[in-house]
């Protein structure tokens, strides 16, 4: 059965974005394109659930098919799906689950397989755990401070989780911690 990694790239002040909604200062683009580490990460990859701010960070929804890097089924949770679905291709597809995170990460992993499911953005990352859902945490830390903007794990609720490190890899400047999370919630 697939395991679940919720993942996501923060600032090491802990924000997963800027006070303006923007990402571009976490990102690193040796990291993204054709390296090792995402080869990895993309070969690992069986299903994706995305919140839907993360969906929506792209222009054209029609990116994705061709363009995202994992090309697999993805599962956007949302309270409305958009009103024109967007393009896909015979290995991308999207569901917009309006049932929330449990019928989501259900639905992924039926459609990953023995592969892993990914689970992005802060929302449904918190999400993830909080309802003991995530087998695995990974946080990129980027090498930048933001000092304010949207933070990653500012949620009382998520307090109790223990986790036990299972890695830490260098990624050109960036920084992953990955984790078991031993006592879902």
């Amino acid at each position: 059965m697939a395991t679940v990694h919720a993942r996501m790239s923060m600032s090491l002040d802990g924000f997963v974005a800027d006070r303006d909604g923007g990402t571009a200062r976490l990102s690193d683009p040796a990291a993204s394109s054709g390296s090792e580490w995402m080869t990895g990460l993309i070969r690992e990859t069986g299903a994706v659930v995305l919140g839907r701010r993360s969906f929506d960070m792209a222009e054209d929804p029609d990116w994705y098919a061709g363009n995202y890097e994992f090309q697999v089924p993805i599962f956007v949770v949302t309270h409305t799906p958009p009103a024109v679905l967007p393009a896909e291709n015979e290995h991308l597809t999207f569901t917009f689950v309006t049932d929330g995170i449990a019928s989501a990460v259900k639905q992924a992993r039926a459609a990953a397989g023995e592969r892993a499911v990914k689970v992005i953005g802060a929302s449904v990352v918190r999400q993830a755990v909080r309802a003991g859902l995530a087998d695995e945490l990974h946080v990129l830390i980027a090498p930048v401070l933001l000092g304010a903007g949207l933070p990653l794990f500012g949620d009382p609720e998520l307090d109790g989780v223990t986790l036990r490190r299972t890695g830490v890899r260098e990624v050109g400047p960036v920084t992953e911690l990955r984790f078991q999370v031993l006592n879902p919630l």
